[in-house]
């Protein structure tokens, strides 16, 4: 090996130290605000918006959508995403909820962002979530049928009208609804 080369290899070396001691630095020291109302810088923010996609896409590489998405998958996915999803991602004519406007990340508006991620790409995101985002992981909670629901009315999203969307109500305006006949049912009558 020629001097050239080692001076090359060592200057490198020497580089990736001082990289990992800069970043040790800024670890330590909490030299990284990390208050939502301060922007990534720009560096970072594309670190993690490119490694959040591909990692995505890997993970749900291997997962199989049904062969598609009926009217009722949509319908039954309306009343969970009404009521789990729409504060942060909105709806069709619909803005996310005040608070949503100020996270970091902003989550995407899904009645236009659905067109960028395949079916199983939102079905691996709905159902593990994204670390550090504010995105839940609903896998725990619901099962894979009632997430294929809500990904069918996500891919729904973008050629929705805003009169279709707003005739879905949501999962808890169905539970209020059972709740309150179900109260009215067990009255008591009086003779």
């Amino acid at each position: 090996m020629n001097a050239t080369w080692k001076g090359a290899i060592w200057g490198a070396a020497a580089l990736l130290i001082l990289m990992i001691v800069v970043a040790l630095i800024v670890i330590l020291t909490g030299g990284y605000n990390v208050a939502a109302t301060d922007r990534h810088n720009p560096i970072v923010g594309w670190a993690l918006t490119t490694t959040m996609g591909n990692s995505v896409r890997r993970q749900a590489a291997d997962i199989k959508p049904p062969a598609e998405f009926t009217p009722a998958m949509i319908a039954a996915g309306a009343g969970e995403y009404k009521a789990m999803c729409s504060h942060c991602h909105g709806g069709v004519g619909q803005s996310r909820a005040e608070w949503a406007e100020v996270m970091l990340p902003k989550p995407p508006p899904l009645a236009e962002a659905a067109k960028e991620w395949d079916p199983k790409e939102v079905f691996w995101l709905v159902k593990h979530g994204v670390k550090m985002s504010g995105m839940p992981a609903f896998g725990p909670t619901h099962d894979d049928k009632t997430i294929w629901n809500i990904v069918a009315f996500v891919k729904a999203l973008p050629e929705m009208p805003a009169e279709q969307y707003a005739g879905y109500s949501s999962h808890h305006d169905e539970e209020m609804h059972d709740d309150h006949a179900h109260e009215e049912s067990e009255a008591p009558h009086h003779h």
